[in-house]
């Protein structure tokens, strides 16, 4: 099944500074392109799409490189989060699911949206990629979730949300905000028993700061070795 997909790419990148002085967090280059475009390789491997990315920050940057391309490009003005961006997303997403990707991340390994389409099922509200704490580089317990055997997921624990997921769009589109976190959705569907996590088997780096860049592209040398 072809899903549509959202990339948020609003956000203001503070840890990133200077870097982020002159150019928004996706637009910084590692091993030679930047953030956005290794995000939107996936989506394309995967044969994902429509895409929607939201833009707030330095957002003509985005609008530009994208110019030439059919994805949808969504500036706001104010910021949204992420759940307001999606819920602002949803009619050109114009379906009832869609992938979600942060756009700071490299990944070494499996496609992460194909991870995560072999492990969803209609029944659950959201569907989240998750790596072990002891295996994410830089990240000290706790994690973010616990998982239980059957994959049900709940606050605290030690598994780390890696950016990538499947959500059902209704209870986005059903908050009364226009500017709301993704997380008051899950935790709603928390108390539902319907999110879940998959684990991540392959390698992930978060670009969130400057020395980060290094770590990604080795990863990245060492998955062509």
């Amino acid at each position: 099944m072809t899903r549509p997909a959202m990339i948020f790419a609003a956000g203001f990148g503070t840890r990133m500074r200077p870097l982020t002085d002159t150019m928004p967090k996706p637009m910084i280059p590692v091993a030679g392109r930047p953030l956005l475009d290794h995000t939107l390789d996936l989506i394309d491997a995967a044969a994902a799409g429509p895409v929607v990315i939201n833009a707030h920050y330095l957002a003509d940057h985005i609008a530009k490189h994208l110019a030439n391309t059919p994805h949808v490009i969504q500036i706001e003005d104010p910021i949204l989060e992420t759940g307001g961006g999606l819920k602002r997303a949803a009619a050109d997403l114009a379906a009832p699911t869609c992938f979600t990707l942060n756009s700071d991340a490299i990944w070494a390994g499996p496609n992460p949206l194909n991870v995560l389409e072999q492990n969803w099922s209609d029944d659950m509200g959201a569907l989240l990629l998750l790596q072990h704490v002891d295996q994410v580089a830089g990240r000290a317990p706790p994690g973010d979730f616990h998982m239980d055997p059957s994959g049900k997921l709940r606050r605290g624990g030690d598994w780390v949300f890696l950016g990538a997921q499947i959500t059902t769009l209704a209870p986005v589109t059903a908050r009364p905000e226009t500017v709301f976190s993704l997380n008051v959705v899950w935790d709603d569907l928390i108390e539902q028993g319907r999110v879940f996590g998959a684990a991540y088997d392959g390698g992930w780096c978060d670009v969130g700061r400057p020395e980060n860049i290094a770590k990604a592209e080795q990863m990245m040398l060492n998955r062509h070795v």
